[in-house]
């Protein structure tokens, strides 16, 4: 995976041309007997909240078209793994054909999903991976992901300075790569210097009364601001609130990201970028369970799709596109996820 594999709108077009040209990746065999189950373990944030009514969508959609006889959501109110071994525990002995999970932790869950796998049935984790060799994973580059936010920074603000790392969800897969490619991005930019972190949980809320808490014990020449996404407009939020300077804040698909960004934008040209994962992705998994499902052979285990990226010349497009409390996102599509299993083999 290079250094740039971001959802450009260039990138979408690729994406949907080589899916045009797709050989034949399996029998196609008729799964309009089988039954997909998805396993989340978290809700408490408007990313999460988008992912599951894209889920939800797809999911009515293809039961409707017949493509599946079921695909039902399950979600535990907290990031408990314990939670969600029991969940998934119930989803084997209830004849799930296939399961779909966004995972608590990358680990915690193995022994369920190897029992699982040793019954059959196949097992597609995204956004919040598992490490269990049967499974299969879907993503992005999220190291990449947070390599580039510096990268941008260097751009940005050449002389490096302080900055602030905004973390996500503990324990996470996700939580735990962003942060290692923005530590990794620090060593290859050495002006920037990491003096503060907190964890966000992707929340507005949590991020600005996180931000606010740490903030009186850091420099004052905070210069940027790296996140998770879902953490911009609440950073933003406490540095305002503390009478602070305005960093660069690298922004994530929400709504009201944006539209902060565009204020700025509007009184001084403020300047900033959008990375982040598409809640969409959770049709992505479900496309690749179905795809198992429907004999496709050679299926590799580790499948990366491209993140989402706006910069200062496109983002106010995707905005457009948002009500207040919207997510920016994409929805994959059978013969998408045809030609991102073909091109990760």
């Amino acid at each position: 995976m290079t250094r740039k594999s971001t959802l450009t709108a260039a990138a979408v077009a690729a994406m949907l041309t080589a899916s045009l040209a797709v050989p034949a990746l399996a029998q196609d065999e008729d799964t309009s007997d089988k039954r997909i189950a998805f396993s989340n373990n978290y809700a408490a944030n408007s990313w999460r909240q988008a992912m599951l009514r894209s889920w939800d969508e797809l999911a009515q959609q293809v039961v409707a078209d017949g493509v599946v006889a079921a695909a039902d959501v399950r979600t535990t109110p907290e990031n408990d793994a314990t939670l969600q071994q029991q969940q998934l525990s119930d989803m084997i002995l209830e004849g799930y054909d296939a399961i779909v999970i966004n995972a608590a932790n990358p680990e915690s869950l193995n022994s369920v999903i190897e029992e699982a796998c040793a019954q059959g049935i196949p097992v597609v984790s995204f956004d919040g991976i598992v490490t269990a060799d049967c499974a299969y994973r879907v993503g992005v580059d999220f190291v990449d992901m947070g390599y580039q936010e510096v990268a941008f920074l260097a751009e940005q603000l050449p002389d490096g300075g302080n900055l602030l790392e905004i973390r996500g969800l503990a324990g996470t897969s996700i939580d735990e790569e962003i942060s290692q490619g923005i530590h990794d991005g620090v060593a290859a930019f050495p002006q920037f210097e990491i003096v503060g972190t907190v964890h966000g949980d992707w929340a507005q809320d949590v991020t600005q009364q996180a931000v606010a808490g740490i903030l009186p014990s850091l420099p004052e020449d905070i210069v940027g601001v790296v996140t998770q996404g879902g953490d911009g407009y609440g950073a933003a939020q406490a540095f305002a609130d503390a009478g602070r300077d305005r960093p660069v804040i690298v922004m994530g698909n929400r709504q009201d990201e944006l539209a902060w960004w565009k204020e700025q934008k509007d009184l001084d040209g403020y300047t900033t970028a959008s990375m982040s994962i598409a809640p969409g992705t959770s049709t992505a998994a479900f496309w690749v369970a179905q795809q198992l499902l429907a004999g496709a052979e050679d299926v590799p285990h580790d499948i990366i799709v491209p993140y989402l990226r706006w910069d200062q010349d496109d983002f106010e497009a995707a905005l457009a596109e948002m009500e207040p409390g919207d997510v920016g996102t994409k929805t994959y599509s059978k013969e998408e996820m045809q030609a991102a299993i073909e091109e990760n083999r």
